[in-house]
């Protein structure tokens, strides 16, 4: 690849043997001079494909001018590009990379910008803001380079993007990485790429190789049961469990640290040091269960993740590539668990089948006395492990006197039951989510098999009772005083029924489908009648998800 002695002695330090796809593609090119669309995944090693060449071109002479510009959409992507890039030139004593995002002291970055810095590695808001104060100039840029820049278009930086690229010397080198290729990308290459070279890594090869990818057909209201049993069964060293929307993780978080499970969320209303702070804890395996949304997870590299949890469905088919990628990394095995509530989902999973071009398997819920067996072979383990290890002489008089008592097998098993209260976990797995769980797995796999090779439904009586009836009881039996009514901009004319909505309602905010009132659908819009102490959460989990592939917004009447 033509790289320097300082650059393969560094990337022989780190451990890197083989050049992974996108950079055996990219780098010659790079070097070359040439414009590059990288289109790829995450997990690929991109960073390495342009911060390698980046490095080797920079001029030692023009040592206080910035000659590389990198935006990225979030400040952990940042962070860790700007950590790759100084291992990468660690014997190239003259660069100096500097990061540049929101949320940190803007005193620091300036001092750091006076001192000279060839590479800027940086968010595009925080960016804009320095150039602004005149504190980063682009008059010697020659390279810029947009990572993951389908995520930037998707959180609103086009405008900042835009606005830097014009102020950058019109002959210079673009590379633009995306996982994604849709028109807004397309246009943002013809405009500012010069006869761009296009390299494609295809997700087929991403998503599937040592991931096993299981699903599990879940009732309204029961995910975190359904969770906790599968952490109790398979008990993952390290995992992640991805939510649609904030409130979920944090929601989500408090139910697994109350059932006793090490775990800790990630999301985007989290202060820049929180993030810091809960992502070193998870790489340092001192939280087992990370809780995160997609974009807030973008900055975390972690090759150890033994189990991935779509705890959510993603909104976008491609997110599901993303947030498997994050386990079977490295070479090593990893599992996918996906849950699905309701027939949207079924075809919402359909989608993503037909996407990866692979099946995804189904699987039986952990029944109650599986996980019990699971539990208590841990318990004994455990046991075996502190009696081996001796030292115990110090509690024989607490034995002794409990034995003048009770028998040695009631205090074995008080002890046991204090052990797994003190854990949290000894909220036993319910005999009544067993059934209700074998008969919604029945229910399920007929309405997959209805979509995959069944005749559609077509238009007829039953199709008027699904646009408008009501839920959680009808006339006496609902409160109706109790519920205030939200709007959605959707309705009949989108083809969307009561079905749909409540999916995406109880889906959206975790709240099981019986406590939602009547669903009155029209042609441009729908009414839902919520919970007047849930109403704001359910806004706030709705706002801007996606019901029948439409983006939504929503508000009270």
């Amino acid at each position: 690849m033509n790289l320097s002695d300082e650059v393969k002695r560094a990337i022989s330090e780190i451990g890197f043997e083989e050049a992974t796809s996108i950079q055996a593609q990219s780098i010659p090119l790079i070097l070359s001079g040439r414009d590059i669309i990288g289109h790829s995944q995450t997990g690929t090693g991109k960073t390495a494909a342009f911060s390698l060449p980046a490095i080797e071109k920079i001029d030692p002479a023009k040592r206080k001018a910035i000659q590389v510009l990198i935006l990225c959409p979030t400040r952990e992507l940042a962070v860790q590009a700007c950590d790759e890039i100084r291992k990468f030139s660690k014997y190239k004593h003259s660069i100096k990379t500097v990061p540049i995002y929101g949320g940190q002291q803007i005193d620091r970055q300036l001092i750091s910008l006076r001192q000279g810095a060839q590479i800027v590695v940086g968010t595009p808001g925080r960016i804009m803001d320095h150039m602004r104060r005149g504190t980063i100039k682009l008059n010697e840029l020659t390279m810029a380079i947009l990572d993951e820049a389908d995520e930037m278009l998707s959180m609103g930086f086009r405008d900042d993007i835009e606005t830097i690229l014009s102020d950058a010397p019109k002959e210079r080198q673009t590379l633009l990485f995306s996982a994604t290729m849709s028109k807004e990308i397309i246009k943002l290459t013809q405009q500012y790429q010069t006869n761009p070279e296009i390299i494609k890594t295809t997700h087929e090869k991403l998503a599937v190789p040592k991931i096993e990818q299981l699903y599990y057909e879940v009732p309204m209201g029961k995910k975190i049961e359904v969770l906790s049993r599968l952490l109790d069964v398979y008990n993952p060293n390290r995992s992640m469990v991805f939510c649609n929307t904030k409130s979920m993780v944090d929601e989500l978080v408090g139910e697994l640290q109350l059932r006793g499970y090490s775990s800790g969320g990630l999301h985007g209303d989290m202060k820049q040091g929180s993030r810091t702070q809960m992502m070193n804890s998870f790489k340092a395996g001192n939280i087992d269960v990370l809780v995160a949304t997609d974009v807030a997870a973008r900055g975390i590299d972690v090759d150890d993740i033994e189990a991935v949890f779509n705890y959510d469905l993603p909104q976008d088919v491609e997110y599901y590539v993303h947030r498997i990628g994050r386990t079977g990394r490295a070479g090593k095995e990893g599992r996918s668990f996906s849950f699905v509530s309701g027939r949207r989902q079924i075809h919402e999973l359909i989608d993503i089948e037909r996407f990866i071009k692979s099946k995804i398997q189904l699987r039986p819920i952990p029944s109650s006395d599986e996980v019990m067996e699971k539990r208590s072979s841990l318990i004994t383990d455990e046991i075996k492990k502190t009696v081996s290890e001796g030292n115990l002489e110090k509690y024989n008089n607490i034995v002794d006197s409990l034995l003048e008592e009770f028998s040695s097998l009631d205090i074995t098993a008080a002890l046991i039951k204090m052990y797994m209260s003190k854990e949290g976990k000894d909220t036993t797995a319910s005999k009544a989510d067993d059934a209700l769980f074998a008969r919604e797995s029945v229910r399920v796999r007929s309405e997959k098999s209805r979509a995959t090779g069944g005749k559609p439904q077509r238009n007829g009586s039953r199709s008027n009772d699904n646009n408008s009836r009501p839920h959680g009881g009808s006339g006496k039996n609902r409160d109706d005083s109790n519920m205030v009514n939200i709007f959605i901009n959707i309705g009949r004319k989108n083809r969307v029924g009561a079905n749909h909505i409540l999916g995406a309602v109880a889906g959206a905010s975790g709240l099981p489908g019986k406590v939602f009132g009547r669903i009155e659908i029209s042609d441009e819009y729908t009414i839902v009648g919520v919970p007047k102490d849930t109403a704001d959460a359910v806004l706030s989990s709705l706002q801007g998800s996606k019901i029948m592939g439409r983006r939504v917004s929503v508000r009270k009447t």
